[in-house]
């Protein structure tokens, strides 16, 4: 992990022996000088320093950090871990300087700033591989592109988009500081920088003098050693802060980024990745990037919709239900055992004319589109990624490196060792038998809760078709029937679906709520070694659970319902008990679209009040005293500390909640052509609520590099390619597209093709005499015009052959031609959309050829300049050394012990 060390000597034991010693001490305080300092702090008059500044007292210092502690019953062992961790942050080179408890608001919490100096921020600053600027980038930019000025209202003002030069970078080497750009130490590395540098210290600092296993800050804090721990936001997010010195970043962001007047403006991206970090940045750049592309699906669905809206007139099959001489003279069978009396197909009126809204040709253009459309997004994506890797000094953030953060939690519970192979160093591992035991037992854990969450949607399923009946009774003669507007719709499998929508939305809802938790609790027994692939076991856990808790549901709708409940002399019963739900005459397109709306409607209202309500709350209780107090009582450090915590896994649900979004948008959007629009709504208030509350509502966050969405990205994929095949289903299963082009094309009996009596052709025969006893309705649910005329018949969903025939209640030659054609409309959708999906693929390059051109130029340029460094510096140490060039030999290490760095002082 360090070069020229063992992994068994820790970044503390490092930094002992090169902070300690030596009269210069590398600009450390020294105990003396420690004591010193704090003397003459003491005489800075603390009211004539807003406390709303980022600085140490003397004014100089920046507060990197801030850790909070609270004396309490079990203060001795806690002070004891204080005393040797803090102990160790001064030998690792940290400044620290505290508050007392009567300077603060409550009384009763201390506060310890931090401040890392120049020194180590420059040793980290290589361990890290930190990049930083070393040439004012000359590559020009691209012209101006034409037609500009149209995107005039939508752009930010030019000091907020850029506020950094453009520079070429390179990996930071301390032996080589007059490499670099550095015009002031103060100010080189940004705030986001210097708090990643603490808190890597932090993670990894001793607290206990016989148990060097016992490190970190984390195990601190969930010991109750120290409260809290996190680095300053700049000012208040309103106003500027008083001091001159602070940027007053949080303030910009507030005014530019976080408010909802500026929804229709661009984000400030490279502002919100130097506040925040690399990590943040790049989510909000692919959160816009999506909420963009989603305006194309959003017009597109709007289009389709609003041909539904136009071509109303056009619906024959559905004039045929509402027909009083057609629909109105067709008895239709029992829809339930018993309770269920018979009824006329007219009742369908309303929710035939709905369906046509969704199921009609543009149904079959919008479900390619989306296929098509899923793939450009990727594509632009992986495009505007690599744009931001370059402009973010991402390119070579390899996952390599990530090697150099391993998770203090690995380093503490793998009690065993072994050299790697490469480094030649003693490092932590897992033995694969613990290993593989830990994995079965998470796998088996998921797969219990998948089973579980798979149990929960059978009860509701039950649930629908025990009430059903109920509801069929109750609703016969309810009032709402006889209601002008809204009578018609308020039908028994209206309420059905209804109810059992919200009833799933609920359980949904629970079992999220539980299983967030096992799945953190079994990722932390599996011991990941990084953080990168502690968060990618955790997504991956994670996304398979909602996959099966949110679509499982809609999943059921779609592809189950109504395909399996034979026929009324021989229903299919679930357990043999409940008879298998059929669909309606206008089909279970429109009740999956029912479904989809309330889950994916219900899920994004939940969870913008659980983001912006919550924590507002929370921060208005925690800071009710103290929020009216001036700046001289109510410091920088206690206005942070009242905020909420973003915890590390803070952007993992953010992710989350919008692949779920997005899986909806894809995997059933041939059912609602409106759910880009929908989803395009939510997104414009999700990205200022999410702005909002990191701007106002959150304590700053440790910053993070990451150089793309990680396992993400292989998750949005899986799902574009899934989406294609549930979207082809959809359309030959779920909705009567087919049915209806079949018989327009094959059965017509006209001279040219049209939907006159398709609603005859699509409803088989049955003879009343030949129900069983347990299927008859009782006399008392039959309507009374059912007893003042001869009905021997009635009519149900399917293409069977009539009573009478030689093969009665078999599928007819029309129900093989219509599966055949849906087998082969399947089969044509997916070819020709997984065609055009590769080609465009293929023809969209990663990475734009600018992007590549300046990758190229840098990596020549640092390697043209780093010779010419080191032949300057050749020169000169020959110039200085004179004719004795054989006597120039490197210093010992003993004279140097402040080197970490395998390199010779001299050029040999």
């Amino acid at each position: 992990m360090y070069r020229g060390k063992s992994s068994d000597e820790t970044l503390i034991e490092m930094n002992r022996t090169a902070w300690s010693g030596g009269e210069e001490n590398n600009g450390f305080h020294a105990n003396s000088d420690k004591e010193t300092l704090q003397l003459e702090n003491a005489e800075v008059d603390k009211q004539q320093q807003s406390k709303d500044s980022v600085y140490f007292r003397d004014g100089v210092r920046r507060i990197d950090f801030v850790l909070s502690y609270i004396d309490d019953k079990d203060g001795e062992k806690k002070q004891d871990r204080r005393k040797v961790f803090e102990a160790n942050l001064v030998a690792a080179g940290l400044e620290l300087e505290t508050e007392d408890k009567s300077e603060s608001e409550d009384g009763k919490t201390y506060f310890l700033k931090i401040h890392v100096p120049w020194e180590v921020l420059a040793t980290y600053a290589d361990v890290l591989k930190i990049k930083v600027p070393f040439k004012t980038n000359d590559i020009p930019d691209k012209k101006d592109v034409p037609m500009s000025w149209l995107c005039t209202p939508y752009r930010l003002p030019e000091h907020v988009m850029q506020p950094e030069p453009d520079y070429f970078t390179a990996t930071f080497d301390k032996s080589k500081i007059d490499f670099f750009l550095i015009e002031d130490k103060e100010t080189f590395f940004p705030p986001s920088t210097r708090n990643r540098i603490v808190y890597y210290i932090l993670s990894r600092c001793q607290y206990s003098k016989e148990d060097k296993d016992k490190k970190g800050i984390k195990r601190l804090l969930n010991n109750g050693t120290y409260i809290a721990a996190f680095p300053l936001h700049d000012s208040r997010y309103w106003t500027r802060s008083r001091d001159a010195n602070c940027d007053s970043e949080r303030y910009a962001l507030y005014k530019y980024w976080a408010r909802f007047s500026r929804f229709y403006k661009e984000q400030p991206l490279n502002l919100i990745r130097k506040y925040y970090g690399e990590k943040i940045g790049i989510y909000f750049a692919w959160l816009g990037f999506y909420t963009e592309m989603l305006s194309y699906a959003a017009v597109v669905g709007l289009l389709c919709f609003i041909y539904g809206v136009a071509s109303f007139d056009e619906n024959i099959w559905s004039k045929e239900i509402c027909n009083e001489t057609i629909g109105g003279q067709i008895v239709m069978c029992p829809l339930c055992d018993k309770k269920c009396g018979y009824w006329k197909l007219n009742t369908t009126c309303s929710s035939s004319w709905q369906s046509y809204l969704f199921d009609n040709t543009a149904t079959v253009f919008f479900a390619i589109f989306m296929g098509i459309w899923v793939t450009l997004f990727l594509e632009f994506w992986k495009r505007r990624q690599a744009r931001l890797e370059y402009e973010w000094d991402l390119v070579d953030m390899e996952e390599e490196q990530q090697q150099l953060q391993l998770r203090p939690e690995y380093e503490i519970k793998c009690t065993h060792r072994r050299r790697n192979r490469v480094t030649q160093e003693m490092e932590p591992y897992l033995p694969l038998t613990s290993k593989c035991a830990r994995s079965v037992l998470s796998g088996a854990t998921v797969l219990f809760w998948m089973c579980l969450i798979i149990a929960s949607i059978i009860g509701v399923i039950a649930y629908r078709l025990a009430v059903f009946a109920a509801f069929a009774s109750i609703m016969k003669d309810s009032p709402t029937n006889k209601l002008d507007v809204v009578g018609s719709l308020i039908t028994p499998q209206f309420a059905t679906s209804v109810t059992a929508s919200c009833i799933n939305f609920v359980i949904i809802m629970v079992l999220n709520f539980l299983y967030e938790r096992v799945a953190i609790k079994i990722t932390d027994m599996e011991v990941p070694k990084t953080h990168v692939e502690y968060e990618n076991k955790l997504t991956v856990k994670m996304f398979l659970f909602q996959f099966v808790n949110y679509y499982s549901s809609c999943f059921y709708v779609a592809f189950f319902k109504g395909k399996f409940v034979g026929y009324p002399g021989d229903y299919a019963y679930m357990f043999g008990k409940w008879r298998n739900e059929e669909c309606e005459p206008g089909g279970c397109l429109i009740e999956l679209t029912t479904q989809l709306v309330i889950v994916m409607v219900g899920k994004q209202v939940w969870g913008n009040i659980q983001e912006a309500l919550v924590p507002w709350l929370c921060n208005w209780w925690v800071s009710r005293n103290a929020r009216n107090h001036p700046e001289s009582l109510y410091s920088r450090w206690e206005q942070d500390h009242d905020l909420q915590t973003f915890g590390q896994l803070g952007l993992f649900y953010e992710y989350l909640e919008m692949v779920i979004q997005f899986g909806f948008i894809t995997l059933f959007v041939a059912s609602f052509p409106l759910a880009p629009l929908l989803a395009l709504m939510n997104n414009i208030l999700e990205v200022r609520v999410d702005a909002w509350k990191f701007t106002t509502q959150f304590r700053r966050p440790v910053a993070a590099k990451a150089h793309s969405i990680g396992a993400w990205d292989e998750i949005l994929n899986m799902i574009a390619v899934f989406s294609v095949v549930t979207n082809a289903f959809i359309v030959s299963f779920t909705s009567d597209m087919i049915p209806r082009l079949v018989y327009k094309y094959a059965y017509y009996q006209g001279a040219e093709g049209s939907m006159e009596g398709y609603i005859n052709s699509s409803l088989a025969v049955f003879n009343i005499t030949d129900f069983k006893p347990e299927n008859r309705p009782d006399d008392s649910e039959n309507p009374d015009w059912f007893f003042s005329s001869n009905i021997t018949t009635c009519r149900y969903r399917d293409y069977r052959n009539p009573p009478g025939h030689e093969k009665p209640y078999i599928h007819s030659m029309q129900f093989w031609h219509i599966l055949a054609a849906k087998l082969a409309f399947i089969i044509i959708m997916e070819h020709v959309v997984f065609v055009v999906k590769f080609f465009v693929a293929w023809l969209i390059p990663d990475v734009p050829s600018d992007v590549k051109a300046r990758i190229k130029r840098e990596r020549y340029l640092i390697q043209e300049y780093l010779h010419n460094y080191e032949l300057e510096k050749l020169k000169i140490q020959l110039s200085q050394n004179g004719p004795n060039i054989e006597q120039c030999t490197c210093p010992t290490t003993a004279a140097t012990p402040v080197k970490l760095e395998v390199l010779s002082d001299c050029l040999t």
